[in-house]
């Protein structure tokens, strides 16, 4: 088996790791780094004196998710095969490392794979960041098995298989580390959220796929850095999930679908207002402008052709109209 790295990306989340790294130190397999995005807190401290078999990187300054992956991971480029790129906020079963990395060897076209993510606060059920596998609809909105909007299912072992999706979650995610460096890295424009669903997509365009594995298991408390009721975390979705849209789609394809997305985003932005979230509604309306100021910069792949489909054959084309118009709330009742 190859080796892998699993990094952690922590910025000032001292209790989460004093929580959550025995477990990870405990029950996983390959080597344990920690990149330290500048933290002002004492979580340096904690990992030089708590955790001596943590190899620690130190980021001068908080770069975001993207930023700080990004470069963490070139700095250890080239002396692993894979990294398992995990949460800090995350509890680790035994072999969970393991039969991630064992997929993807056993399964060379796969680049990326994630397990079944679980909410650790509420024991028992999905966790919103990933659940069962995720997808995008056909305008580009995600949602997940086991998660859909704001309905989260009980775990009943109903996602226990093995499958490909469009996207793997941040949360937890192994991916082979030529792609990674092949697809450029995350964008780091996105700042945070959204840009493991780009990375993704991209990569799914190089001809290779993304993966569920059921027989993996892991609980994320989800919401450490930013709850997703946080209007920033509402600008962040709504303006990278646009600068993902043009990135990845043909421009004749784009506009199709852009056309429809600012009518239902304003829409969403409406029933935010009504429902008393004034700064969520605000947040909506600030992420177009914020794209449209960003998108000029945006520089399209010449190595990877842009297309026209979204989502794979298992996705909706509108998930929208599937939970709110026709009320099915779970992935089974799709």
């Amino acid at each position: 088996m190859q080796n892998a790295a699993i990094v952690i990306l922590n910025y000032n989340g001292v209790e989460m790791l004093r929580k959550f790294l025995p477990s990870v130190t405990q029950f996983s397999t390959f080597q344990v780094i920690v990149a330290d995005n500048g933290s002002t807190d004492c979580s340096v401290d904690l990992l030089l004196n708590n955790f001596p078999q943590i190899r620690l990187i130190r980021l001068e300054s908080n770069f975001g998710f993207t930023g700080g992956y990004n470069r963490a991971l070139e700095i250890i480029r080239g002396d692993f095969g894979y990294y398992i790129l995990l949460n800090s906020d995350v509890e680790v079963e035994k072999a969970w490392d393991v039969k991630l990395i064992r997929f993807l060897e056993e399964n060379p076209k796969a680049a990326a794979v994630q397990p079944k993510i679980l909410s650790f606060p509420n024991r028992g059920y999905f966790d919103y960041a990933g659940a069962g596998g995720g997808f995008l609809d056909g305008l580009g909105y995600p949602y997940c098995r086991g998660r859909i909007f704001d309905t989260v299912e009980k775990d009943e072992h109903q996602y226990d298989d093995t499958i490909p999706v469009d996207w793997a979650s941040g949360a937890c995610m192994a991916i082979r580390a030529s792609l990674f460096h092949q697809a450029g890295g995350f964008d780091e424009r996105f700042f945070a959220h959204m840009e493991e669903i780009d990375i993704c997509w991209k990569i799914r365009k190089m001809g290779y796929s993304i993966h569920y594995l059921g027989i993996s298991k892991v609980m994320h408390v989800g919401g450490g850095t930013l709850h997703r009721t946080n209007p920033w975390k509402t600008f962040l979705n709504f303006r990278n999930n646009l600068l993902m849209l043009h990135q990845n789609l043909k421009t004749s394809c784009f506009a199709s679908v852009y056309l429809k997305r600012i009518l239902l985003d304003l829409l969403a932005a409406f029933v935010f207002v009504v429902r008393g979230n004034f700064q969520d509604g605000k947040a909506v309306l600030q992420a177009h402008f914020a794209f449209h100021k960003m998108k000029s910069k945006s520089l399209k792949s010449k190595e990877i052709e842009n297309i026209g489909i979204i989502g794979n054959a298992n996705s909706r084309s509108s998930i929208l109209w599937d939970y709110y118009i026709r009320g099915k709330r779970t992935y089974q009742d799709l």
